[in-house]
């Protein structure tokens, strides 16, 4: 009997009629998946059997009885994705499966602070928005925000944080990224600007705060998972949006249904889900997630694995210029005597990312790759390359991006930092060539 049939035989027992084996391993299988599916009815269907106490359980967790197995992970809407974390969830995307040029649904990674909301009715669904600089404190009803307000679609680049983080040596703590925390899908919303000029904010505005409807990983009612938000300046960028769709349908319920933020250029942690609430503010926010260390970095350089003081550390308030090498896949074993063909994408939070060199040598030489425009004003831009290799043997190919501000990605680490956010040190893929 492997693990895994024990844990089914320790949760049904082995009576035939209350755990059918063979649907079971049909089922399983057929899914050949780890991890959840979206939904009571389709986990009780993938267990086959009810899910006692049910309504007690976190939304968003991996029943046990998959969770210590090797096998893939999936979320029902979700393909392929990487599971570094069930409470609260959190999941990445290899980059080869970032290959396309508008990131669909089921390719976008998760990232969860808490305990996802159990209900999410787009039609009785509200926002809020008060604040010590709001106005005229007001509600709004989400098909109200969808009747009152223009409609755009823009294409923004997604990205943790933490993006990354796996790689920084000596490690430190959090979600372990390697670099699947990103995508750019299109999303169908409208300008937050003209909610705010719609409710007013007054000339001592400094912050927009969000409030979300998930809970904190404790359950306390009284606490938040995580309330942060932009200062005002961004908040009223044109390209700032209050969102309400994905890539032309729904959001997926663990990207944020049926609401939520979408600031390019900003770490993702500014782009709050399950949006409820927004507070103008005449300071700096003082939400779950905004002290340090969470989401700041040293305001000077220090030594690796150094200890730093919370005054020492300064807000994380942009994402660095970035690329992805996502075909192929790291590891392909390539013929000698043909081109391999690169594609990839880069992204910053400057106006345009100005090009996007390849090497094979370690970065003793670079040629520039083929590089598409933005389709939008912080849209990821995609490049293209066809390389030949001089010889047989193991080649690394290396990405490095520079930004219009002349900013480049970094050979190595940059520098380090206890929460490890913002590596972009150049992207790199193992190339056997036989």
């Amino acid at each position: 009997m492997t693990r895994r049939e024990r844990g089914i035989h320790e949760l049904f027992g082995s009576d035939p009629e209350r755990a059918d084996w063979e649907t079971w391993h049909r089922v399983s299988n057929h899914k050949s998946r780890r991890g959840f599916l979206y939904g009571l009815g389709a986990m009780a269907s993938a267990l086959g059997a009810q899910i006692a106490f049910s309504e007690f359980m976190p939304r968003g967790l991996i029943p046990a009885v998959y969770a210590n197995t090797n096998e893939p992970f999936v979320i029902e809407g979700k393909d392929g994705l990487i599971l570094l974390n069930d409470r609260p969830l959190n999941a990445e995307t290899a980059p080869h499966l970032l290959n396309d040029d508008v990131t669909p649904t089921n390719r976008l990674f998760i990232r969860n602070n808490g305990i996802p909301p159990d209900a999410a009715d787009a039609s009785s669904w509200t926002l809020s928005i008060s604040g010590e600089s709001a106005s005229t404190p007001r509600q709004y009803t989400l098909p109200e925000l969808k009747q009152k307000f223009e409609h755009i679609s823009r294409q923004v680049t997604l990205e943790c944080g933490g993006n990354g983080r796996a790689e920084f040596d000596p490690p430190v703590s959090g979600n372990q990224w390697t670099l699947g925390a990103v995508g750019c899908p299109v999303w169908n919303g409208m300008h937050l600007r003209d909610l705010l000029l719609d409710i007013g904010i007054e000339d001592n505005a400094v912050f927009v705060a969000y409030h979300g409807k998930d809970r904190h990983a404790s359950g306390d009612p009284t606490r938040e998972a995580i309330s942060r938000g932009v200062n005002v300046s961004t908040a009223m960028d044109p390209d700032s949006m209050l969102v309400w769709g994905m890539n032309g349908t729904d959001l997926h319920p663990m990207n944020g249904h049926p609401l939520r933020l979408i600031f390019g250029g900003q770490p993702g942690s500014t782009s709050g889900k399950w949006l409820v609430g927004l507070s103008i503010r005449d300071r700096i926010h003082d939400g779950a997630k905004m002290a340090p260390p969470a989401y700041h970095i040293p305001c000077e350089p220090v030594v690796r694995g150094s200890q730093v003081s919370n005054n020492d550390m300064c807000m994380l308030d942009s994402m660095p210029v970035k690329s992805l090498i996502t075909s192929p896949a790291s590891g392909v074993v390539h013929q000698s005597n043909q081109r391999l063909p690169i594609h990839g994408h880069a992204w910053t939070n400057a106006d345009h990312v100005k090009s996007v060199q390849l090497s094979i040598d370690y970065g003793a030489t670079w040629s520039p790759a083929e590089l598409q425009s933005p389709v939008n004003r912080f849209a990821w831009q995609h490049f293209d390359y066809s390389l030949t290799f001089p010889t047989r043997g193991y080649f690394e190919v290396w990405a490095r991006a520079i930004d219009s501000n002349g900013e480049s990605q970094p050979m190595l680490l940059p520098g380090w930092n206890p929460k490890g956010y913002g590596n972009n040190a150049c992207h790199r893929i193992a190339v056997h060539v036989v």
